[in-house]
């Protein structure tokens, strides 16, 4: 065997297509054993295929999260880098990619590997030049072998759809824009293949497959093309140079940029790359195509890294361990990824705790979070899936219950639906399959990795056969006939009704920011069309906000359906709806889905418009909730009458007496004089500010409120009404027996019956005010004894008689106080 380097360790560093990963296998090969780390799952079976076809089925293991193949006396591995056995003894290991030690999400798992996986006679770094850096402060006894790109690459420039050159691949950053894309091609040039990471291998082989065969011209792909899976590519066109990396959309680094322009050209032949989009954010800077050409890109300056062999010895020193930092300045702690997310989670239940004791629990338990988020549900979702799975690995036999495990995967074991529909049967399998490939974890793991397996082929082959049915051989549409421009250049026209056409064929309507698909147009094609077509009104879309911003407040209207979130209309269409904040006067505004997904300066200005009306309309029907609110946070104000206005303002204006009886007694002549002219009634029964009781102001005051809580807006009272039956109860009155009365003409017969009495002697109120706003006689009965007087008897067909006996003093009922309140607490004083 000959010697590649001088050192057992080297790095082979340089751009795509420079033949470092078919070097390792070279490399691999010459040696009695050896392994390969992979970034990607498709890329760890290409090579494995290879292998096999070198050394034998008998010879070759594959692992990766979710498939095994592991014959007894494999002597050569092709892993993901996740899944490298780093205890198996070989003498050769190689890491590919070993630049992705700077990604967020994966970094720390390339940094271990590069730090830690040696083979015992060579180790192989494969790598972008910006590695250089880190390899010399992190391994300063490496070789470093430089490799140049074995072809020309060059900018093409910005070429429309219909004038891609054949062979050329188009690169998208999300599931809708591929299948836009796809879609557009299909109906210009009779079909694409499709390349996205979430495929599964057997589906992505077959889509390659159609485009190396020459059964269509075009691939259209996500960035997992990037990461070293070869095509005769001839030229490479970004859709898009933007991608939502999991937190924000950003734009792509130069150096990601090249790694997916570099798929263009293959050995010695020249490849070009360019974009759909002739300016904008979707064109090439200059300083970005030198760089790219010439392969010149920022040096790296730190690592991600994660304790790779962490401390099991109990649940605390597990994630204490994972926590760690790291020594060298050139790393740094990793981001928390998704299976420590879990571990974390998990740690907080009482039932993980007591069965994690040892350090074997400990260990299982950790094996068990490193169960990946296939379907990417989210830490929450997914590690109540993981508890489930450890609850049955640290119970019983410590296996998954077959009758469980079977009943989901045959929930799993059908091939209909939308490609959208089993792409996602397959993400689920990969999970299942995942469980079948630990060796301890299934009583009969053998049998059902094999069946988990098979039904991830048929799904496969499934997916294929609907990628190829949807964008392969289908009749060109009249509607993307006369297309000869990308996405951006799409024929259509908005009316000024909203109605939305392509080359003459109504799609829909723009309605405010939304569209609406017709409903003609709802079927799986249309559906294709609509969305490339939605990217079109971007533009329209910014017109609208500036319209919105010169808008009159006229334009503008609170809606308030009873059973319904509060909204903000514009022109009659929802915009925005609203989010509590610890003021209840100040609630945050959240744009309706259609609007908030516009750029950033239209969000700005459409933000700014709202809150100058939302200002407006409070500054004018809730001046009186603002004087006393202004005055409850006065430290001039005396702290008794702050004591009262807290609470009264967590209430929106209205409170009844009971809850704050206990801090009337303290106020003084002067503080209720002071409550007098913020417009505030201290009454027998409620404390209000009358001027909240106008129906608008009312409204206003109920919304907030409903805000607050989080809760559908209540049925309101009719305006003007000031009795009303029972029923749920209105905000503004007072439920008494069977009907309800409003809060101010309580106390107007409150103050009537006071004024017609003399002490304690017997009196008979005067009934004409009562029955004037249709008060029952039962329900004024009830109003008087609320009020501290009592009944006397009255001969037949007289009118009773009362006497005061005042109030009798009941235990305090108190309005509850929101704890984040700046008032909460004042509310406390003189309790």
């Amino acid at each position: 065997m000959s010697s590649f380097a001088s050192s057992p360790v080297a790095a082979v560093l340089g751009p795509t297509n420079t033949g470092k990963t078919h070097l390792a296998v070279e490399r691999m090969c010459a040696h009695s054993s050896g392994m390969i780390g992979f970034p990607l799952r498709l890329l760890a079976r290409e090579v494995y295929d290879r292998v096999v076809a070198i050394k034998g089925e008998n010879q070759v293991a594959l692992i990766t999260g979710e498939e095994k193949i592991v014959p007894p006396h494999a002597r050569w591995f092709l892993c993901t880098a996740e899944s490298m056995p780093l205890d198996r003894d070989v003498a050769f290991v190689a890491l590919d990619e070993a630049q992705l030690g700077a990604d967020p999400e994966r970094g720390h798992v390339f940094t271990d590997r590069l730090l830690r996986a040696r083979g015992r006679e060579e180790t192989l770094i494969l790598g972008s030049e910006a590695l250089r850096p880190m390899i010399r402060a992190l391994l300063p006894k490496t070789e470093i072998v430089n490799r140049p790109r074995f072809s020309t690459l060059s900018f093409a420039g910005a070429k429309k759809l219909s004038r891609l050159p054949k062979r050329s691949a188009i690169v998208a950053f999300s599931a809708e824009e591929v299948y836009a894309v796809a879609e557009t091609l299909r109906r210009l040039r009779g079909g694409a293949a499709v390349v996205m990471g979430a495929l599964s291998p057997r589906t992505r082989n077959a889509q390659v497959a159609m485009f190396q065969a020459g059964e269509v011209d075009y691939l259209v792909a996500t960035d997992a093309i990037g990461m070293g899976l070869n095509m005769d590519v001839a030229h490479v066109a970004f859709a898009s140079l933007q991608k939502f990396d999991g937190r924000r959309t950003r734009r792509l680094t130069v150096a990601e940029m090249a790694q997916i322009a570099g798929r263009a050209g293959r050995h010695q032949r020249d490849g070009t790359f360019g974009s759909l989009h002739l300016d904008g954010p979707g064109a090439f800077a200059p300083e970005e195509i030198e760089a790219i050409e010439n392969h010149q890109f920022a040096p790296l300056d730190f690592l991600y890294w994660r304790d790779g062999d962490p401390d099991m010895a109990s649940l605390d020193a597990l994630i204490a361990s994972l926590e760690e930092k790291p020594d060298s300045p050139v790393l740094r702690p990793a981001p928390q990824a998704i299976d420590l997310a879990v571990l974390r989670r998990l740690a907080d239940e009482d039932w993980v705790r007591a069965r994690t004791r040892s350090p074997q629990a400990v260990k299982r338990l950790w094996a068990a979070c490193g169960l990946p988020d296939f379907r990417k549900t989210g830490a929450d979702h997914h590690a109540r899936f993981v508890g489930r799975v450890y609850q049955h690995l640290s119970e019983g036999n410590g296996h998954v219950p077959h009758t469980w495990f079977a009943e989901e995967i045959a929930r799993l074991d059908r091939t209909g639906g939308d490609v959208d529909t089993i792409a996602d049967r397959i993400a689920s399998i990969r999970s299942w399959s995942y469980i079948a490939h630990r060796a301890d974890w299934l009583e009969n793991p053998t049998h059902w990795a094999e069946r988990t397996r098979a039904i991830e082929e048929k799904l496969s082959d499934a997916l294929h056969a609907a990628l190829t049915q949807r964008f392969v051989d289908r009749r060109t549409s009249v509607l993307l006939r006369e297309i000869g421009a990308g996405l951006d250049q799409l024929p259509v026209a908005i009316a000024e009704d909203g109605t939305v056409t392509v080359d003459d064929e109504h799609i829909g309507r723009l309605d405010g920011f939304a569209f609406t698909p017709d409903a003609s147009a709802s079927h799986a094609d249309a559906r294709r069309l609509i969305a490339a077509a939605d990217r079109r009104l971007a533009g329209e879309r910014t017109a609208r906000a500036r319209a919105l911003t010169a808008s009159e407040d006229a334009a503008f209207a609170l809606t308030t359906e009873a059973g319904k979130p509060p909204a903000i209309q514009w022109n009659g269409r929802e915009i925005a709806r609203f989010e509590p904040t610890r003021e209840l006067l100040r609630p945050r505004l959240a744009l309706e889905r259609a609007a908030a997904a516009l750029d950033q300066s239209s969000r700005d200005i459409i933000f700014a418009r709202l809150h100058r009306w939302l200002e407006q309309r409070t500054e004018k029907l809730l001046d009186p909730l603002e004087r006393l609110t202004a005055a409850a946070a006065d430290p001039a104000t005396s702290p008794a009458l702050r004591a009262l206005l807290a609470p009264l303002v967590e209430a929106g204006g209205f409170i009844d007496r009971r809850a704050v009886e206990s801090v009337l007694v303290h106020l003084t002549r002067e503080d209720r004089g002071q409550a007098r002219k913020l417009g505030l009634t201290i009454g027998a029964l409620d404390i209000f500010a009358p001027a909240l009781l106008k129906p608008e102001p009312l409204r206003w005051r109920t919304v907030l409120l409903a805000v607050r809580t989080r809760a559908p807006m209540p049925a309101l009272p009719p305006a003007g009404a000031v009795v009303l039956p029972g029923g749920p109860s209105q905000p503004g009155f007072r439920r008494i027996g069977r009907q309800q009365v409003r809060i101010d003409m309580v106390e107007r017969i409150a103050r009537a019956a006071h004024e017609a009495r003399e002490g304690k002697r017997p009196f008979v109120p005067d009934p004409s005010l009562a029955t004037s706003i249709g008060l029952e006689p039962a329900t004024l009965t009830r109003l008087m004894l609320s009020l501290g007087f009592r009944a006397l008897p009255a001969e037949a067909g007289a009118l009773p008689a009362w006497r005061w006996q005042g109030r009798r003093r009941r235990k305090e009922e108190r309005t509850p106080v929101n704890p984040n309140s700046p008032f909460a607490a004042l509310a406390g004083l003189g309790r």
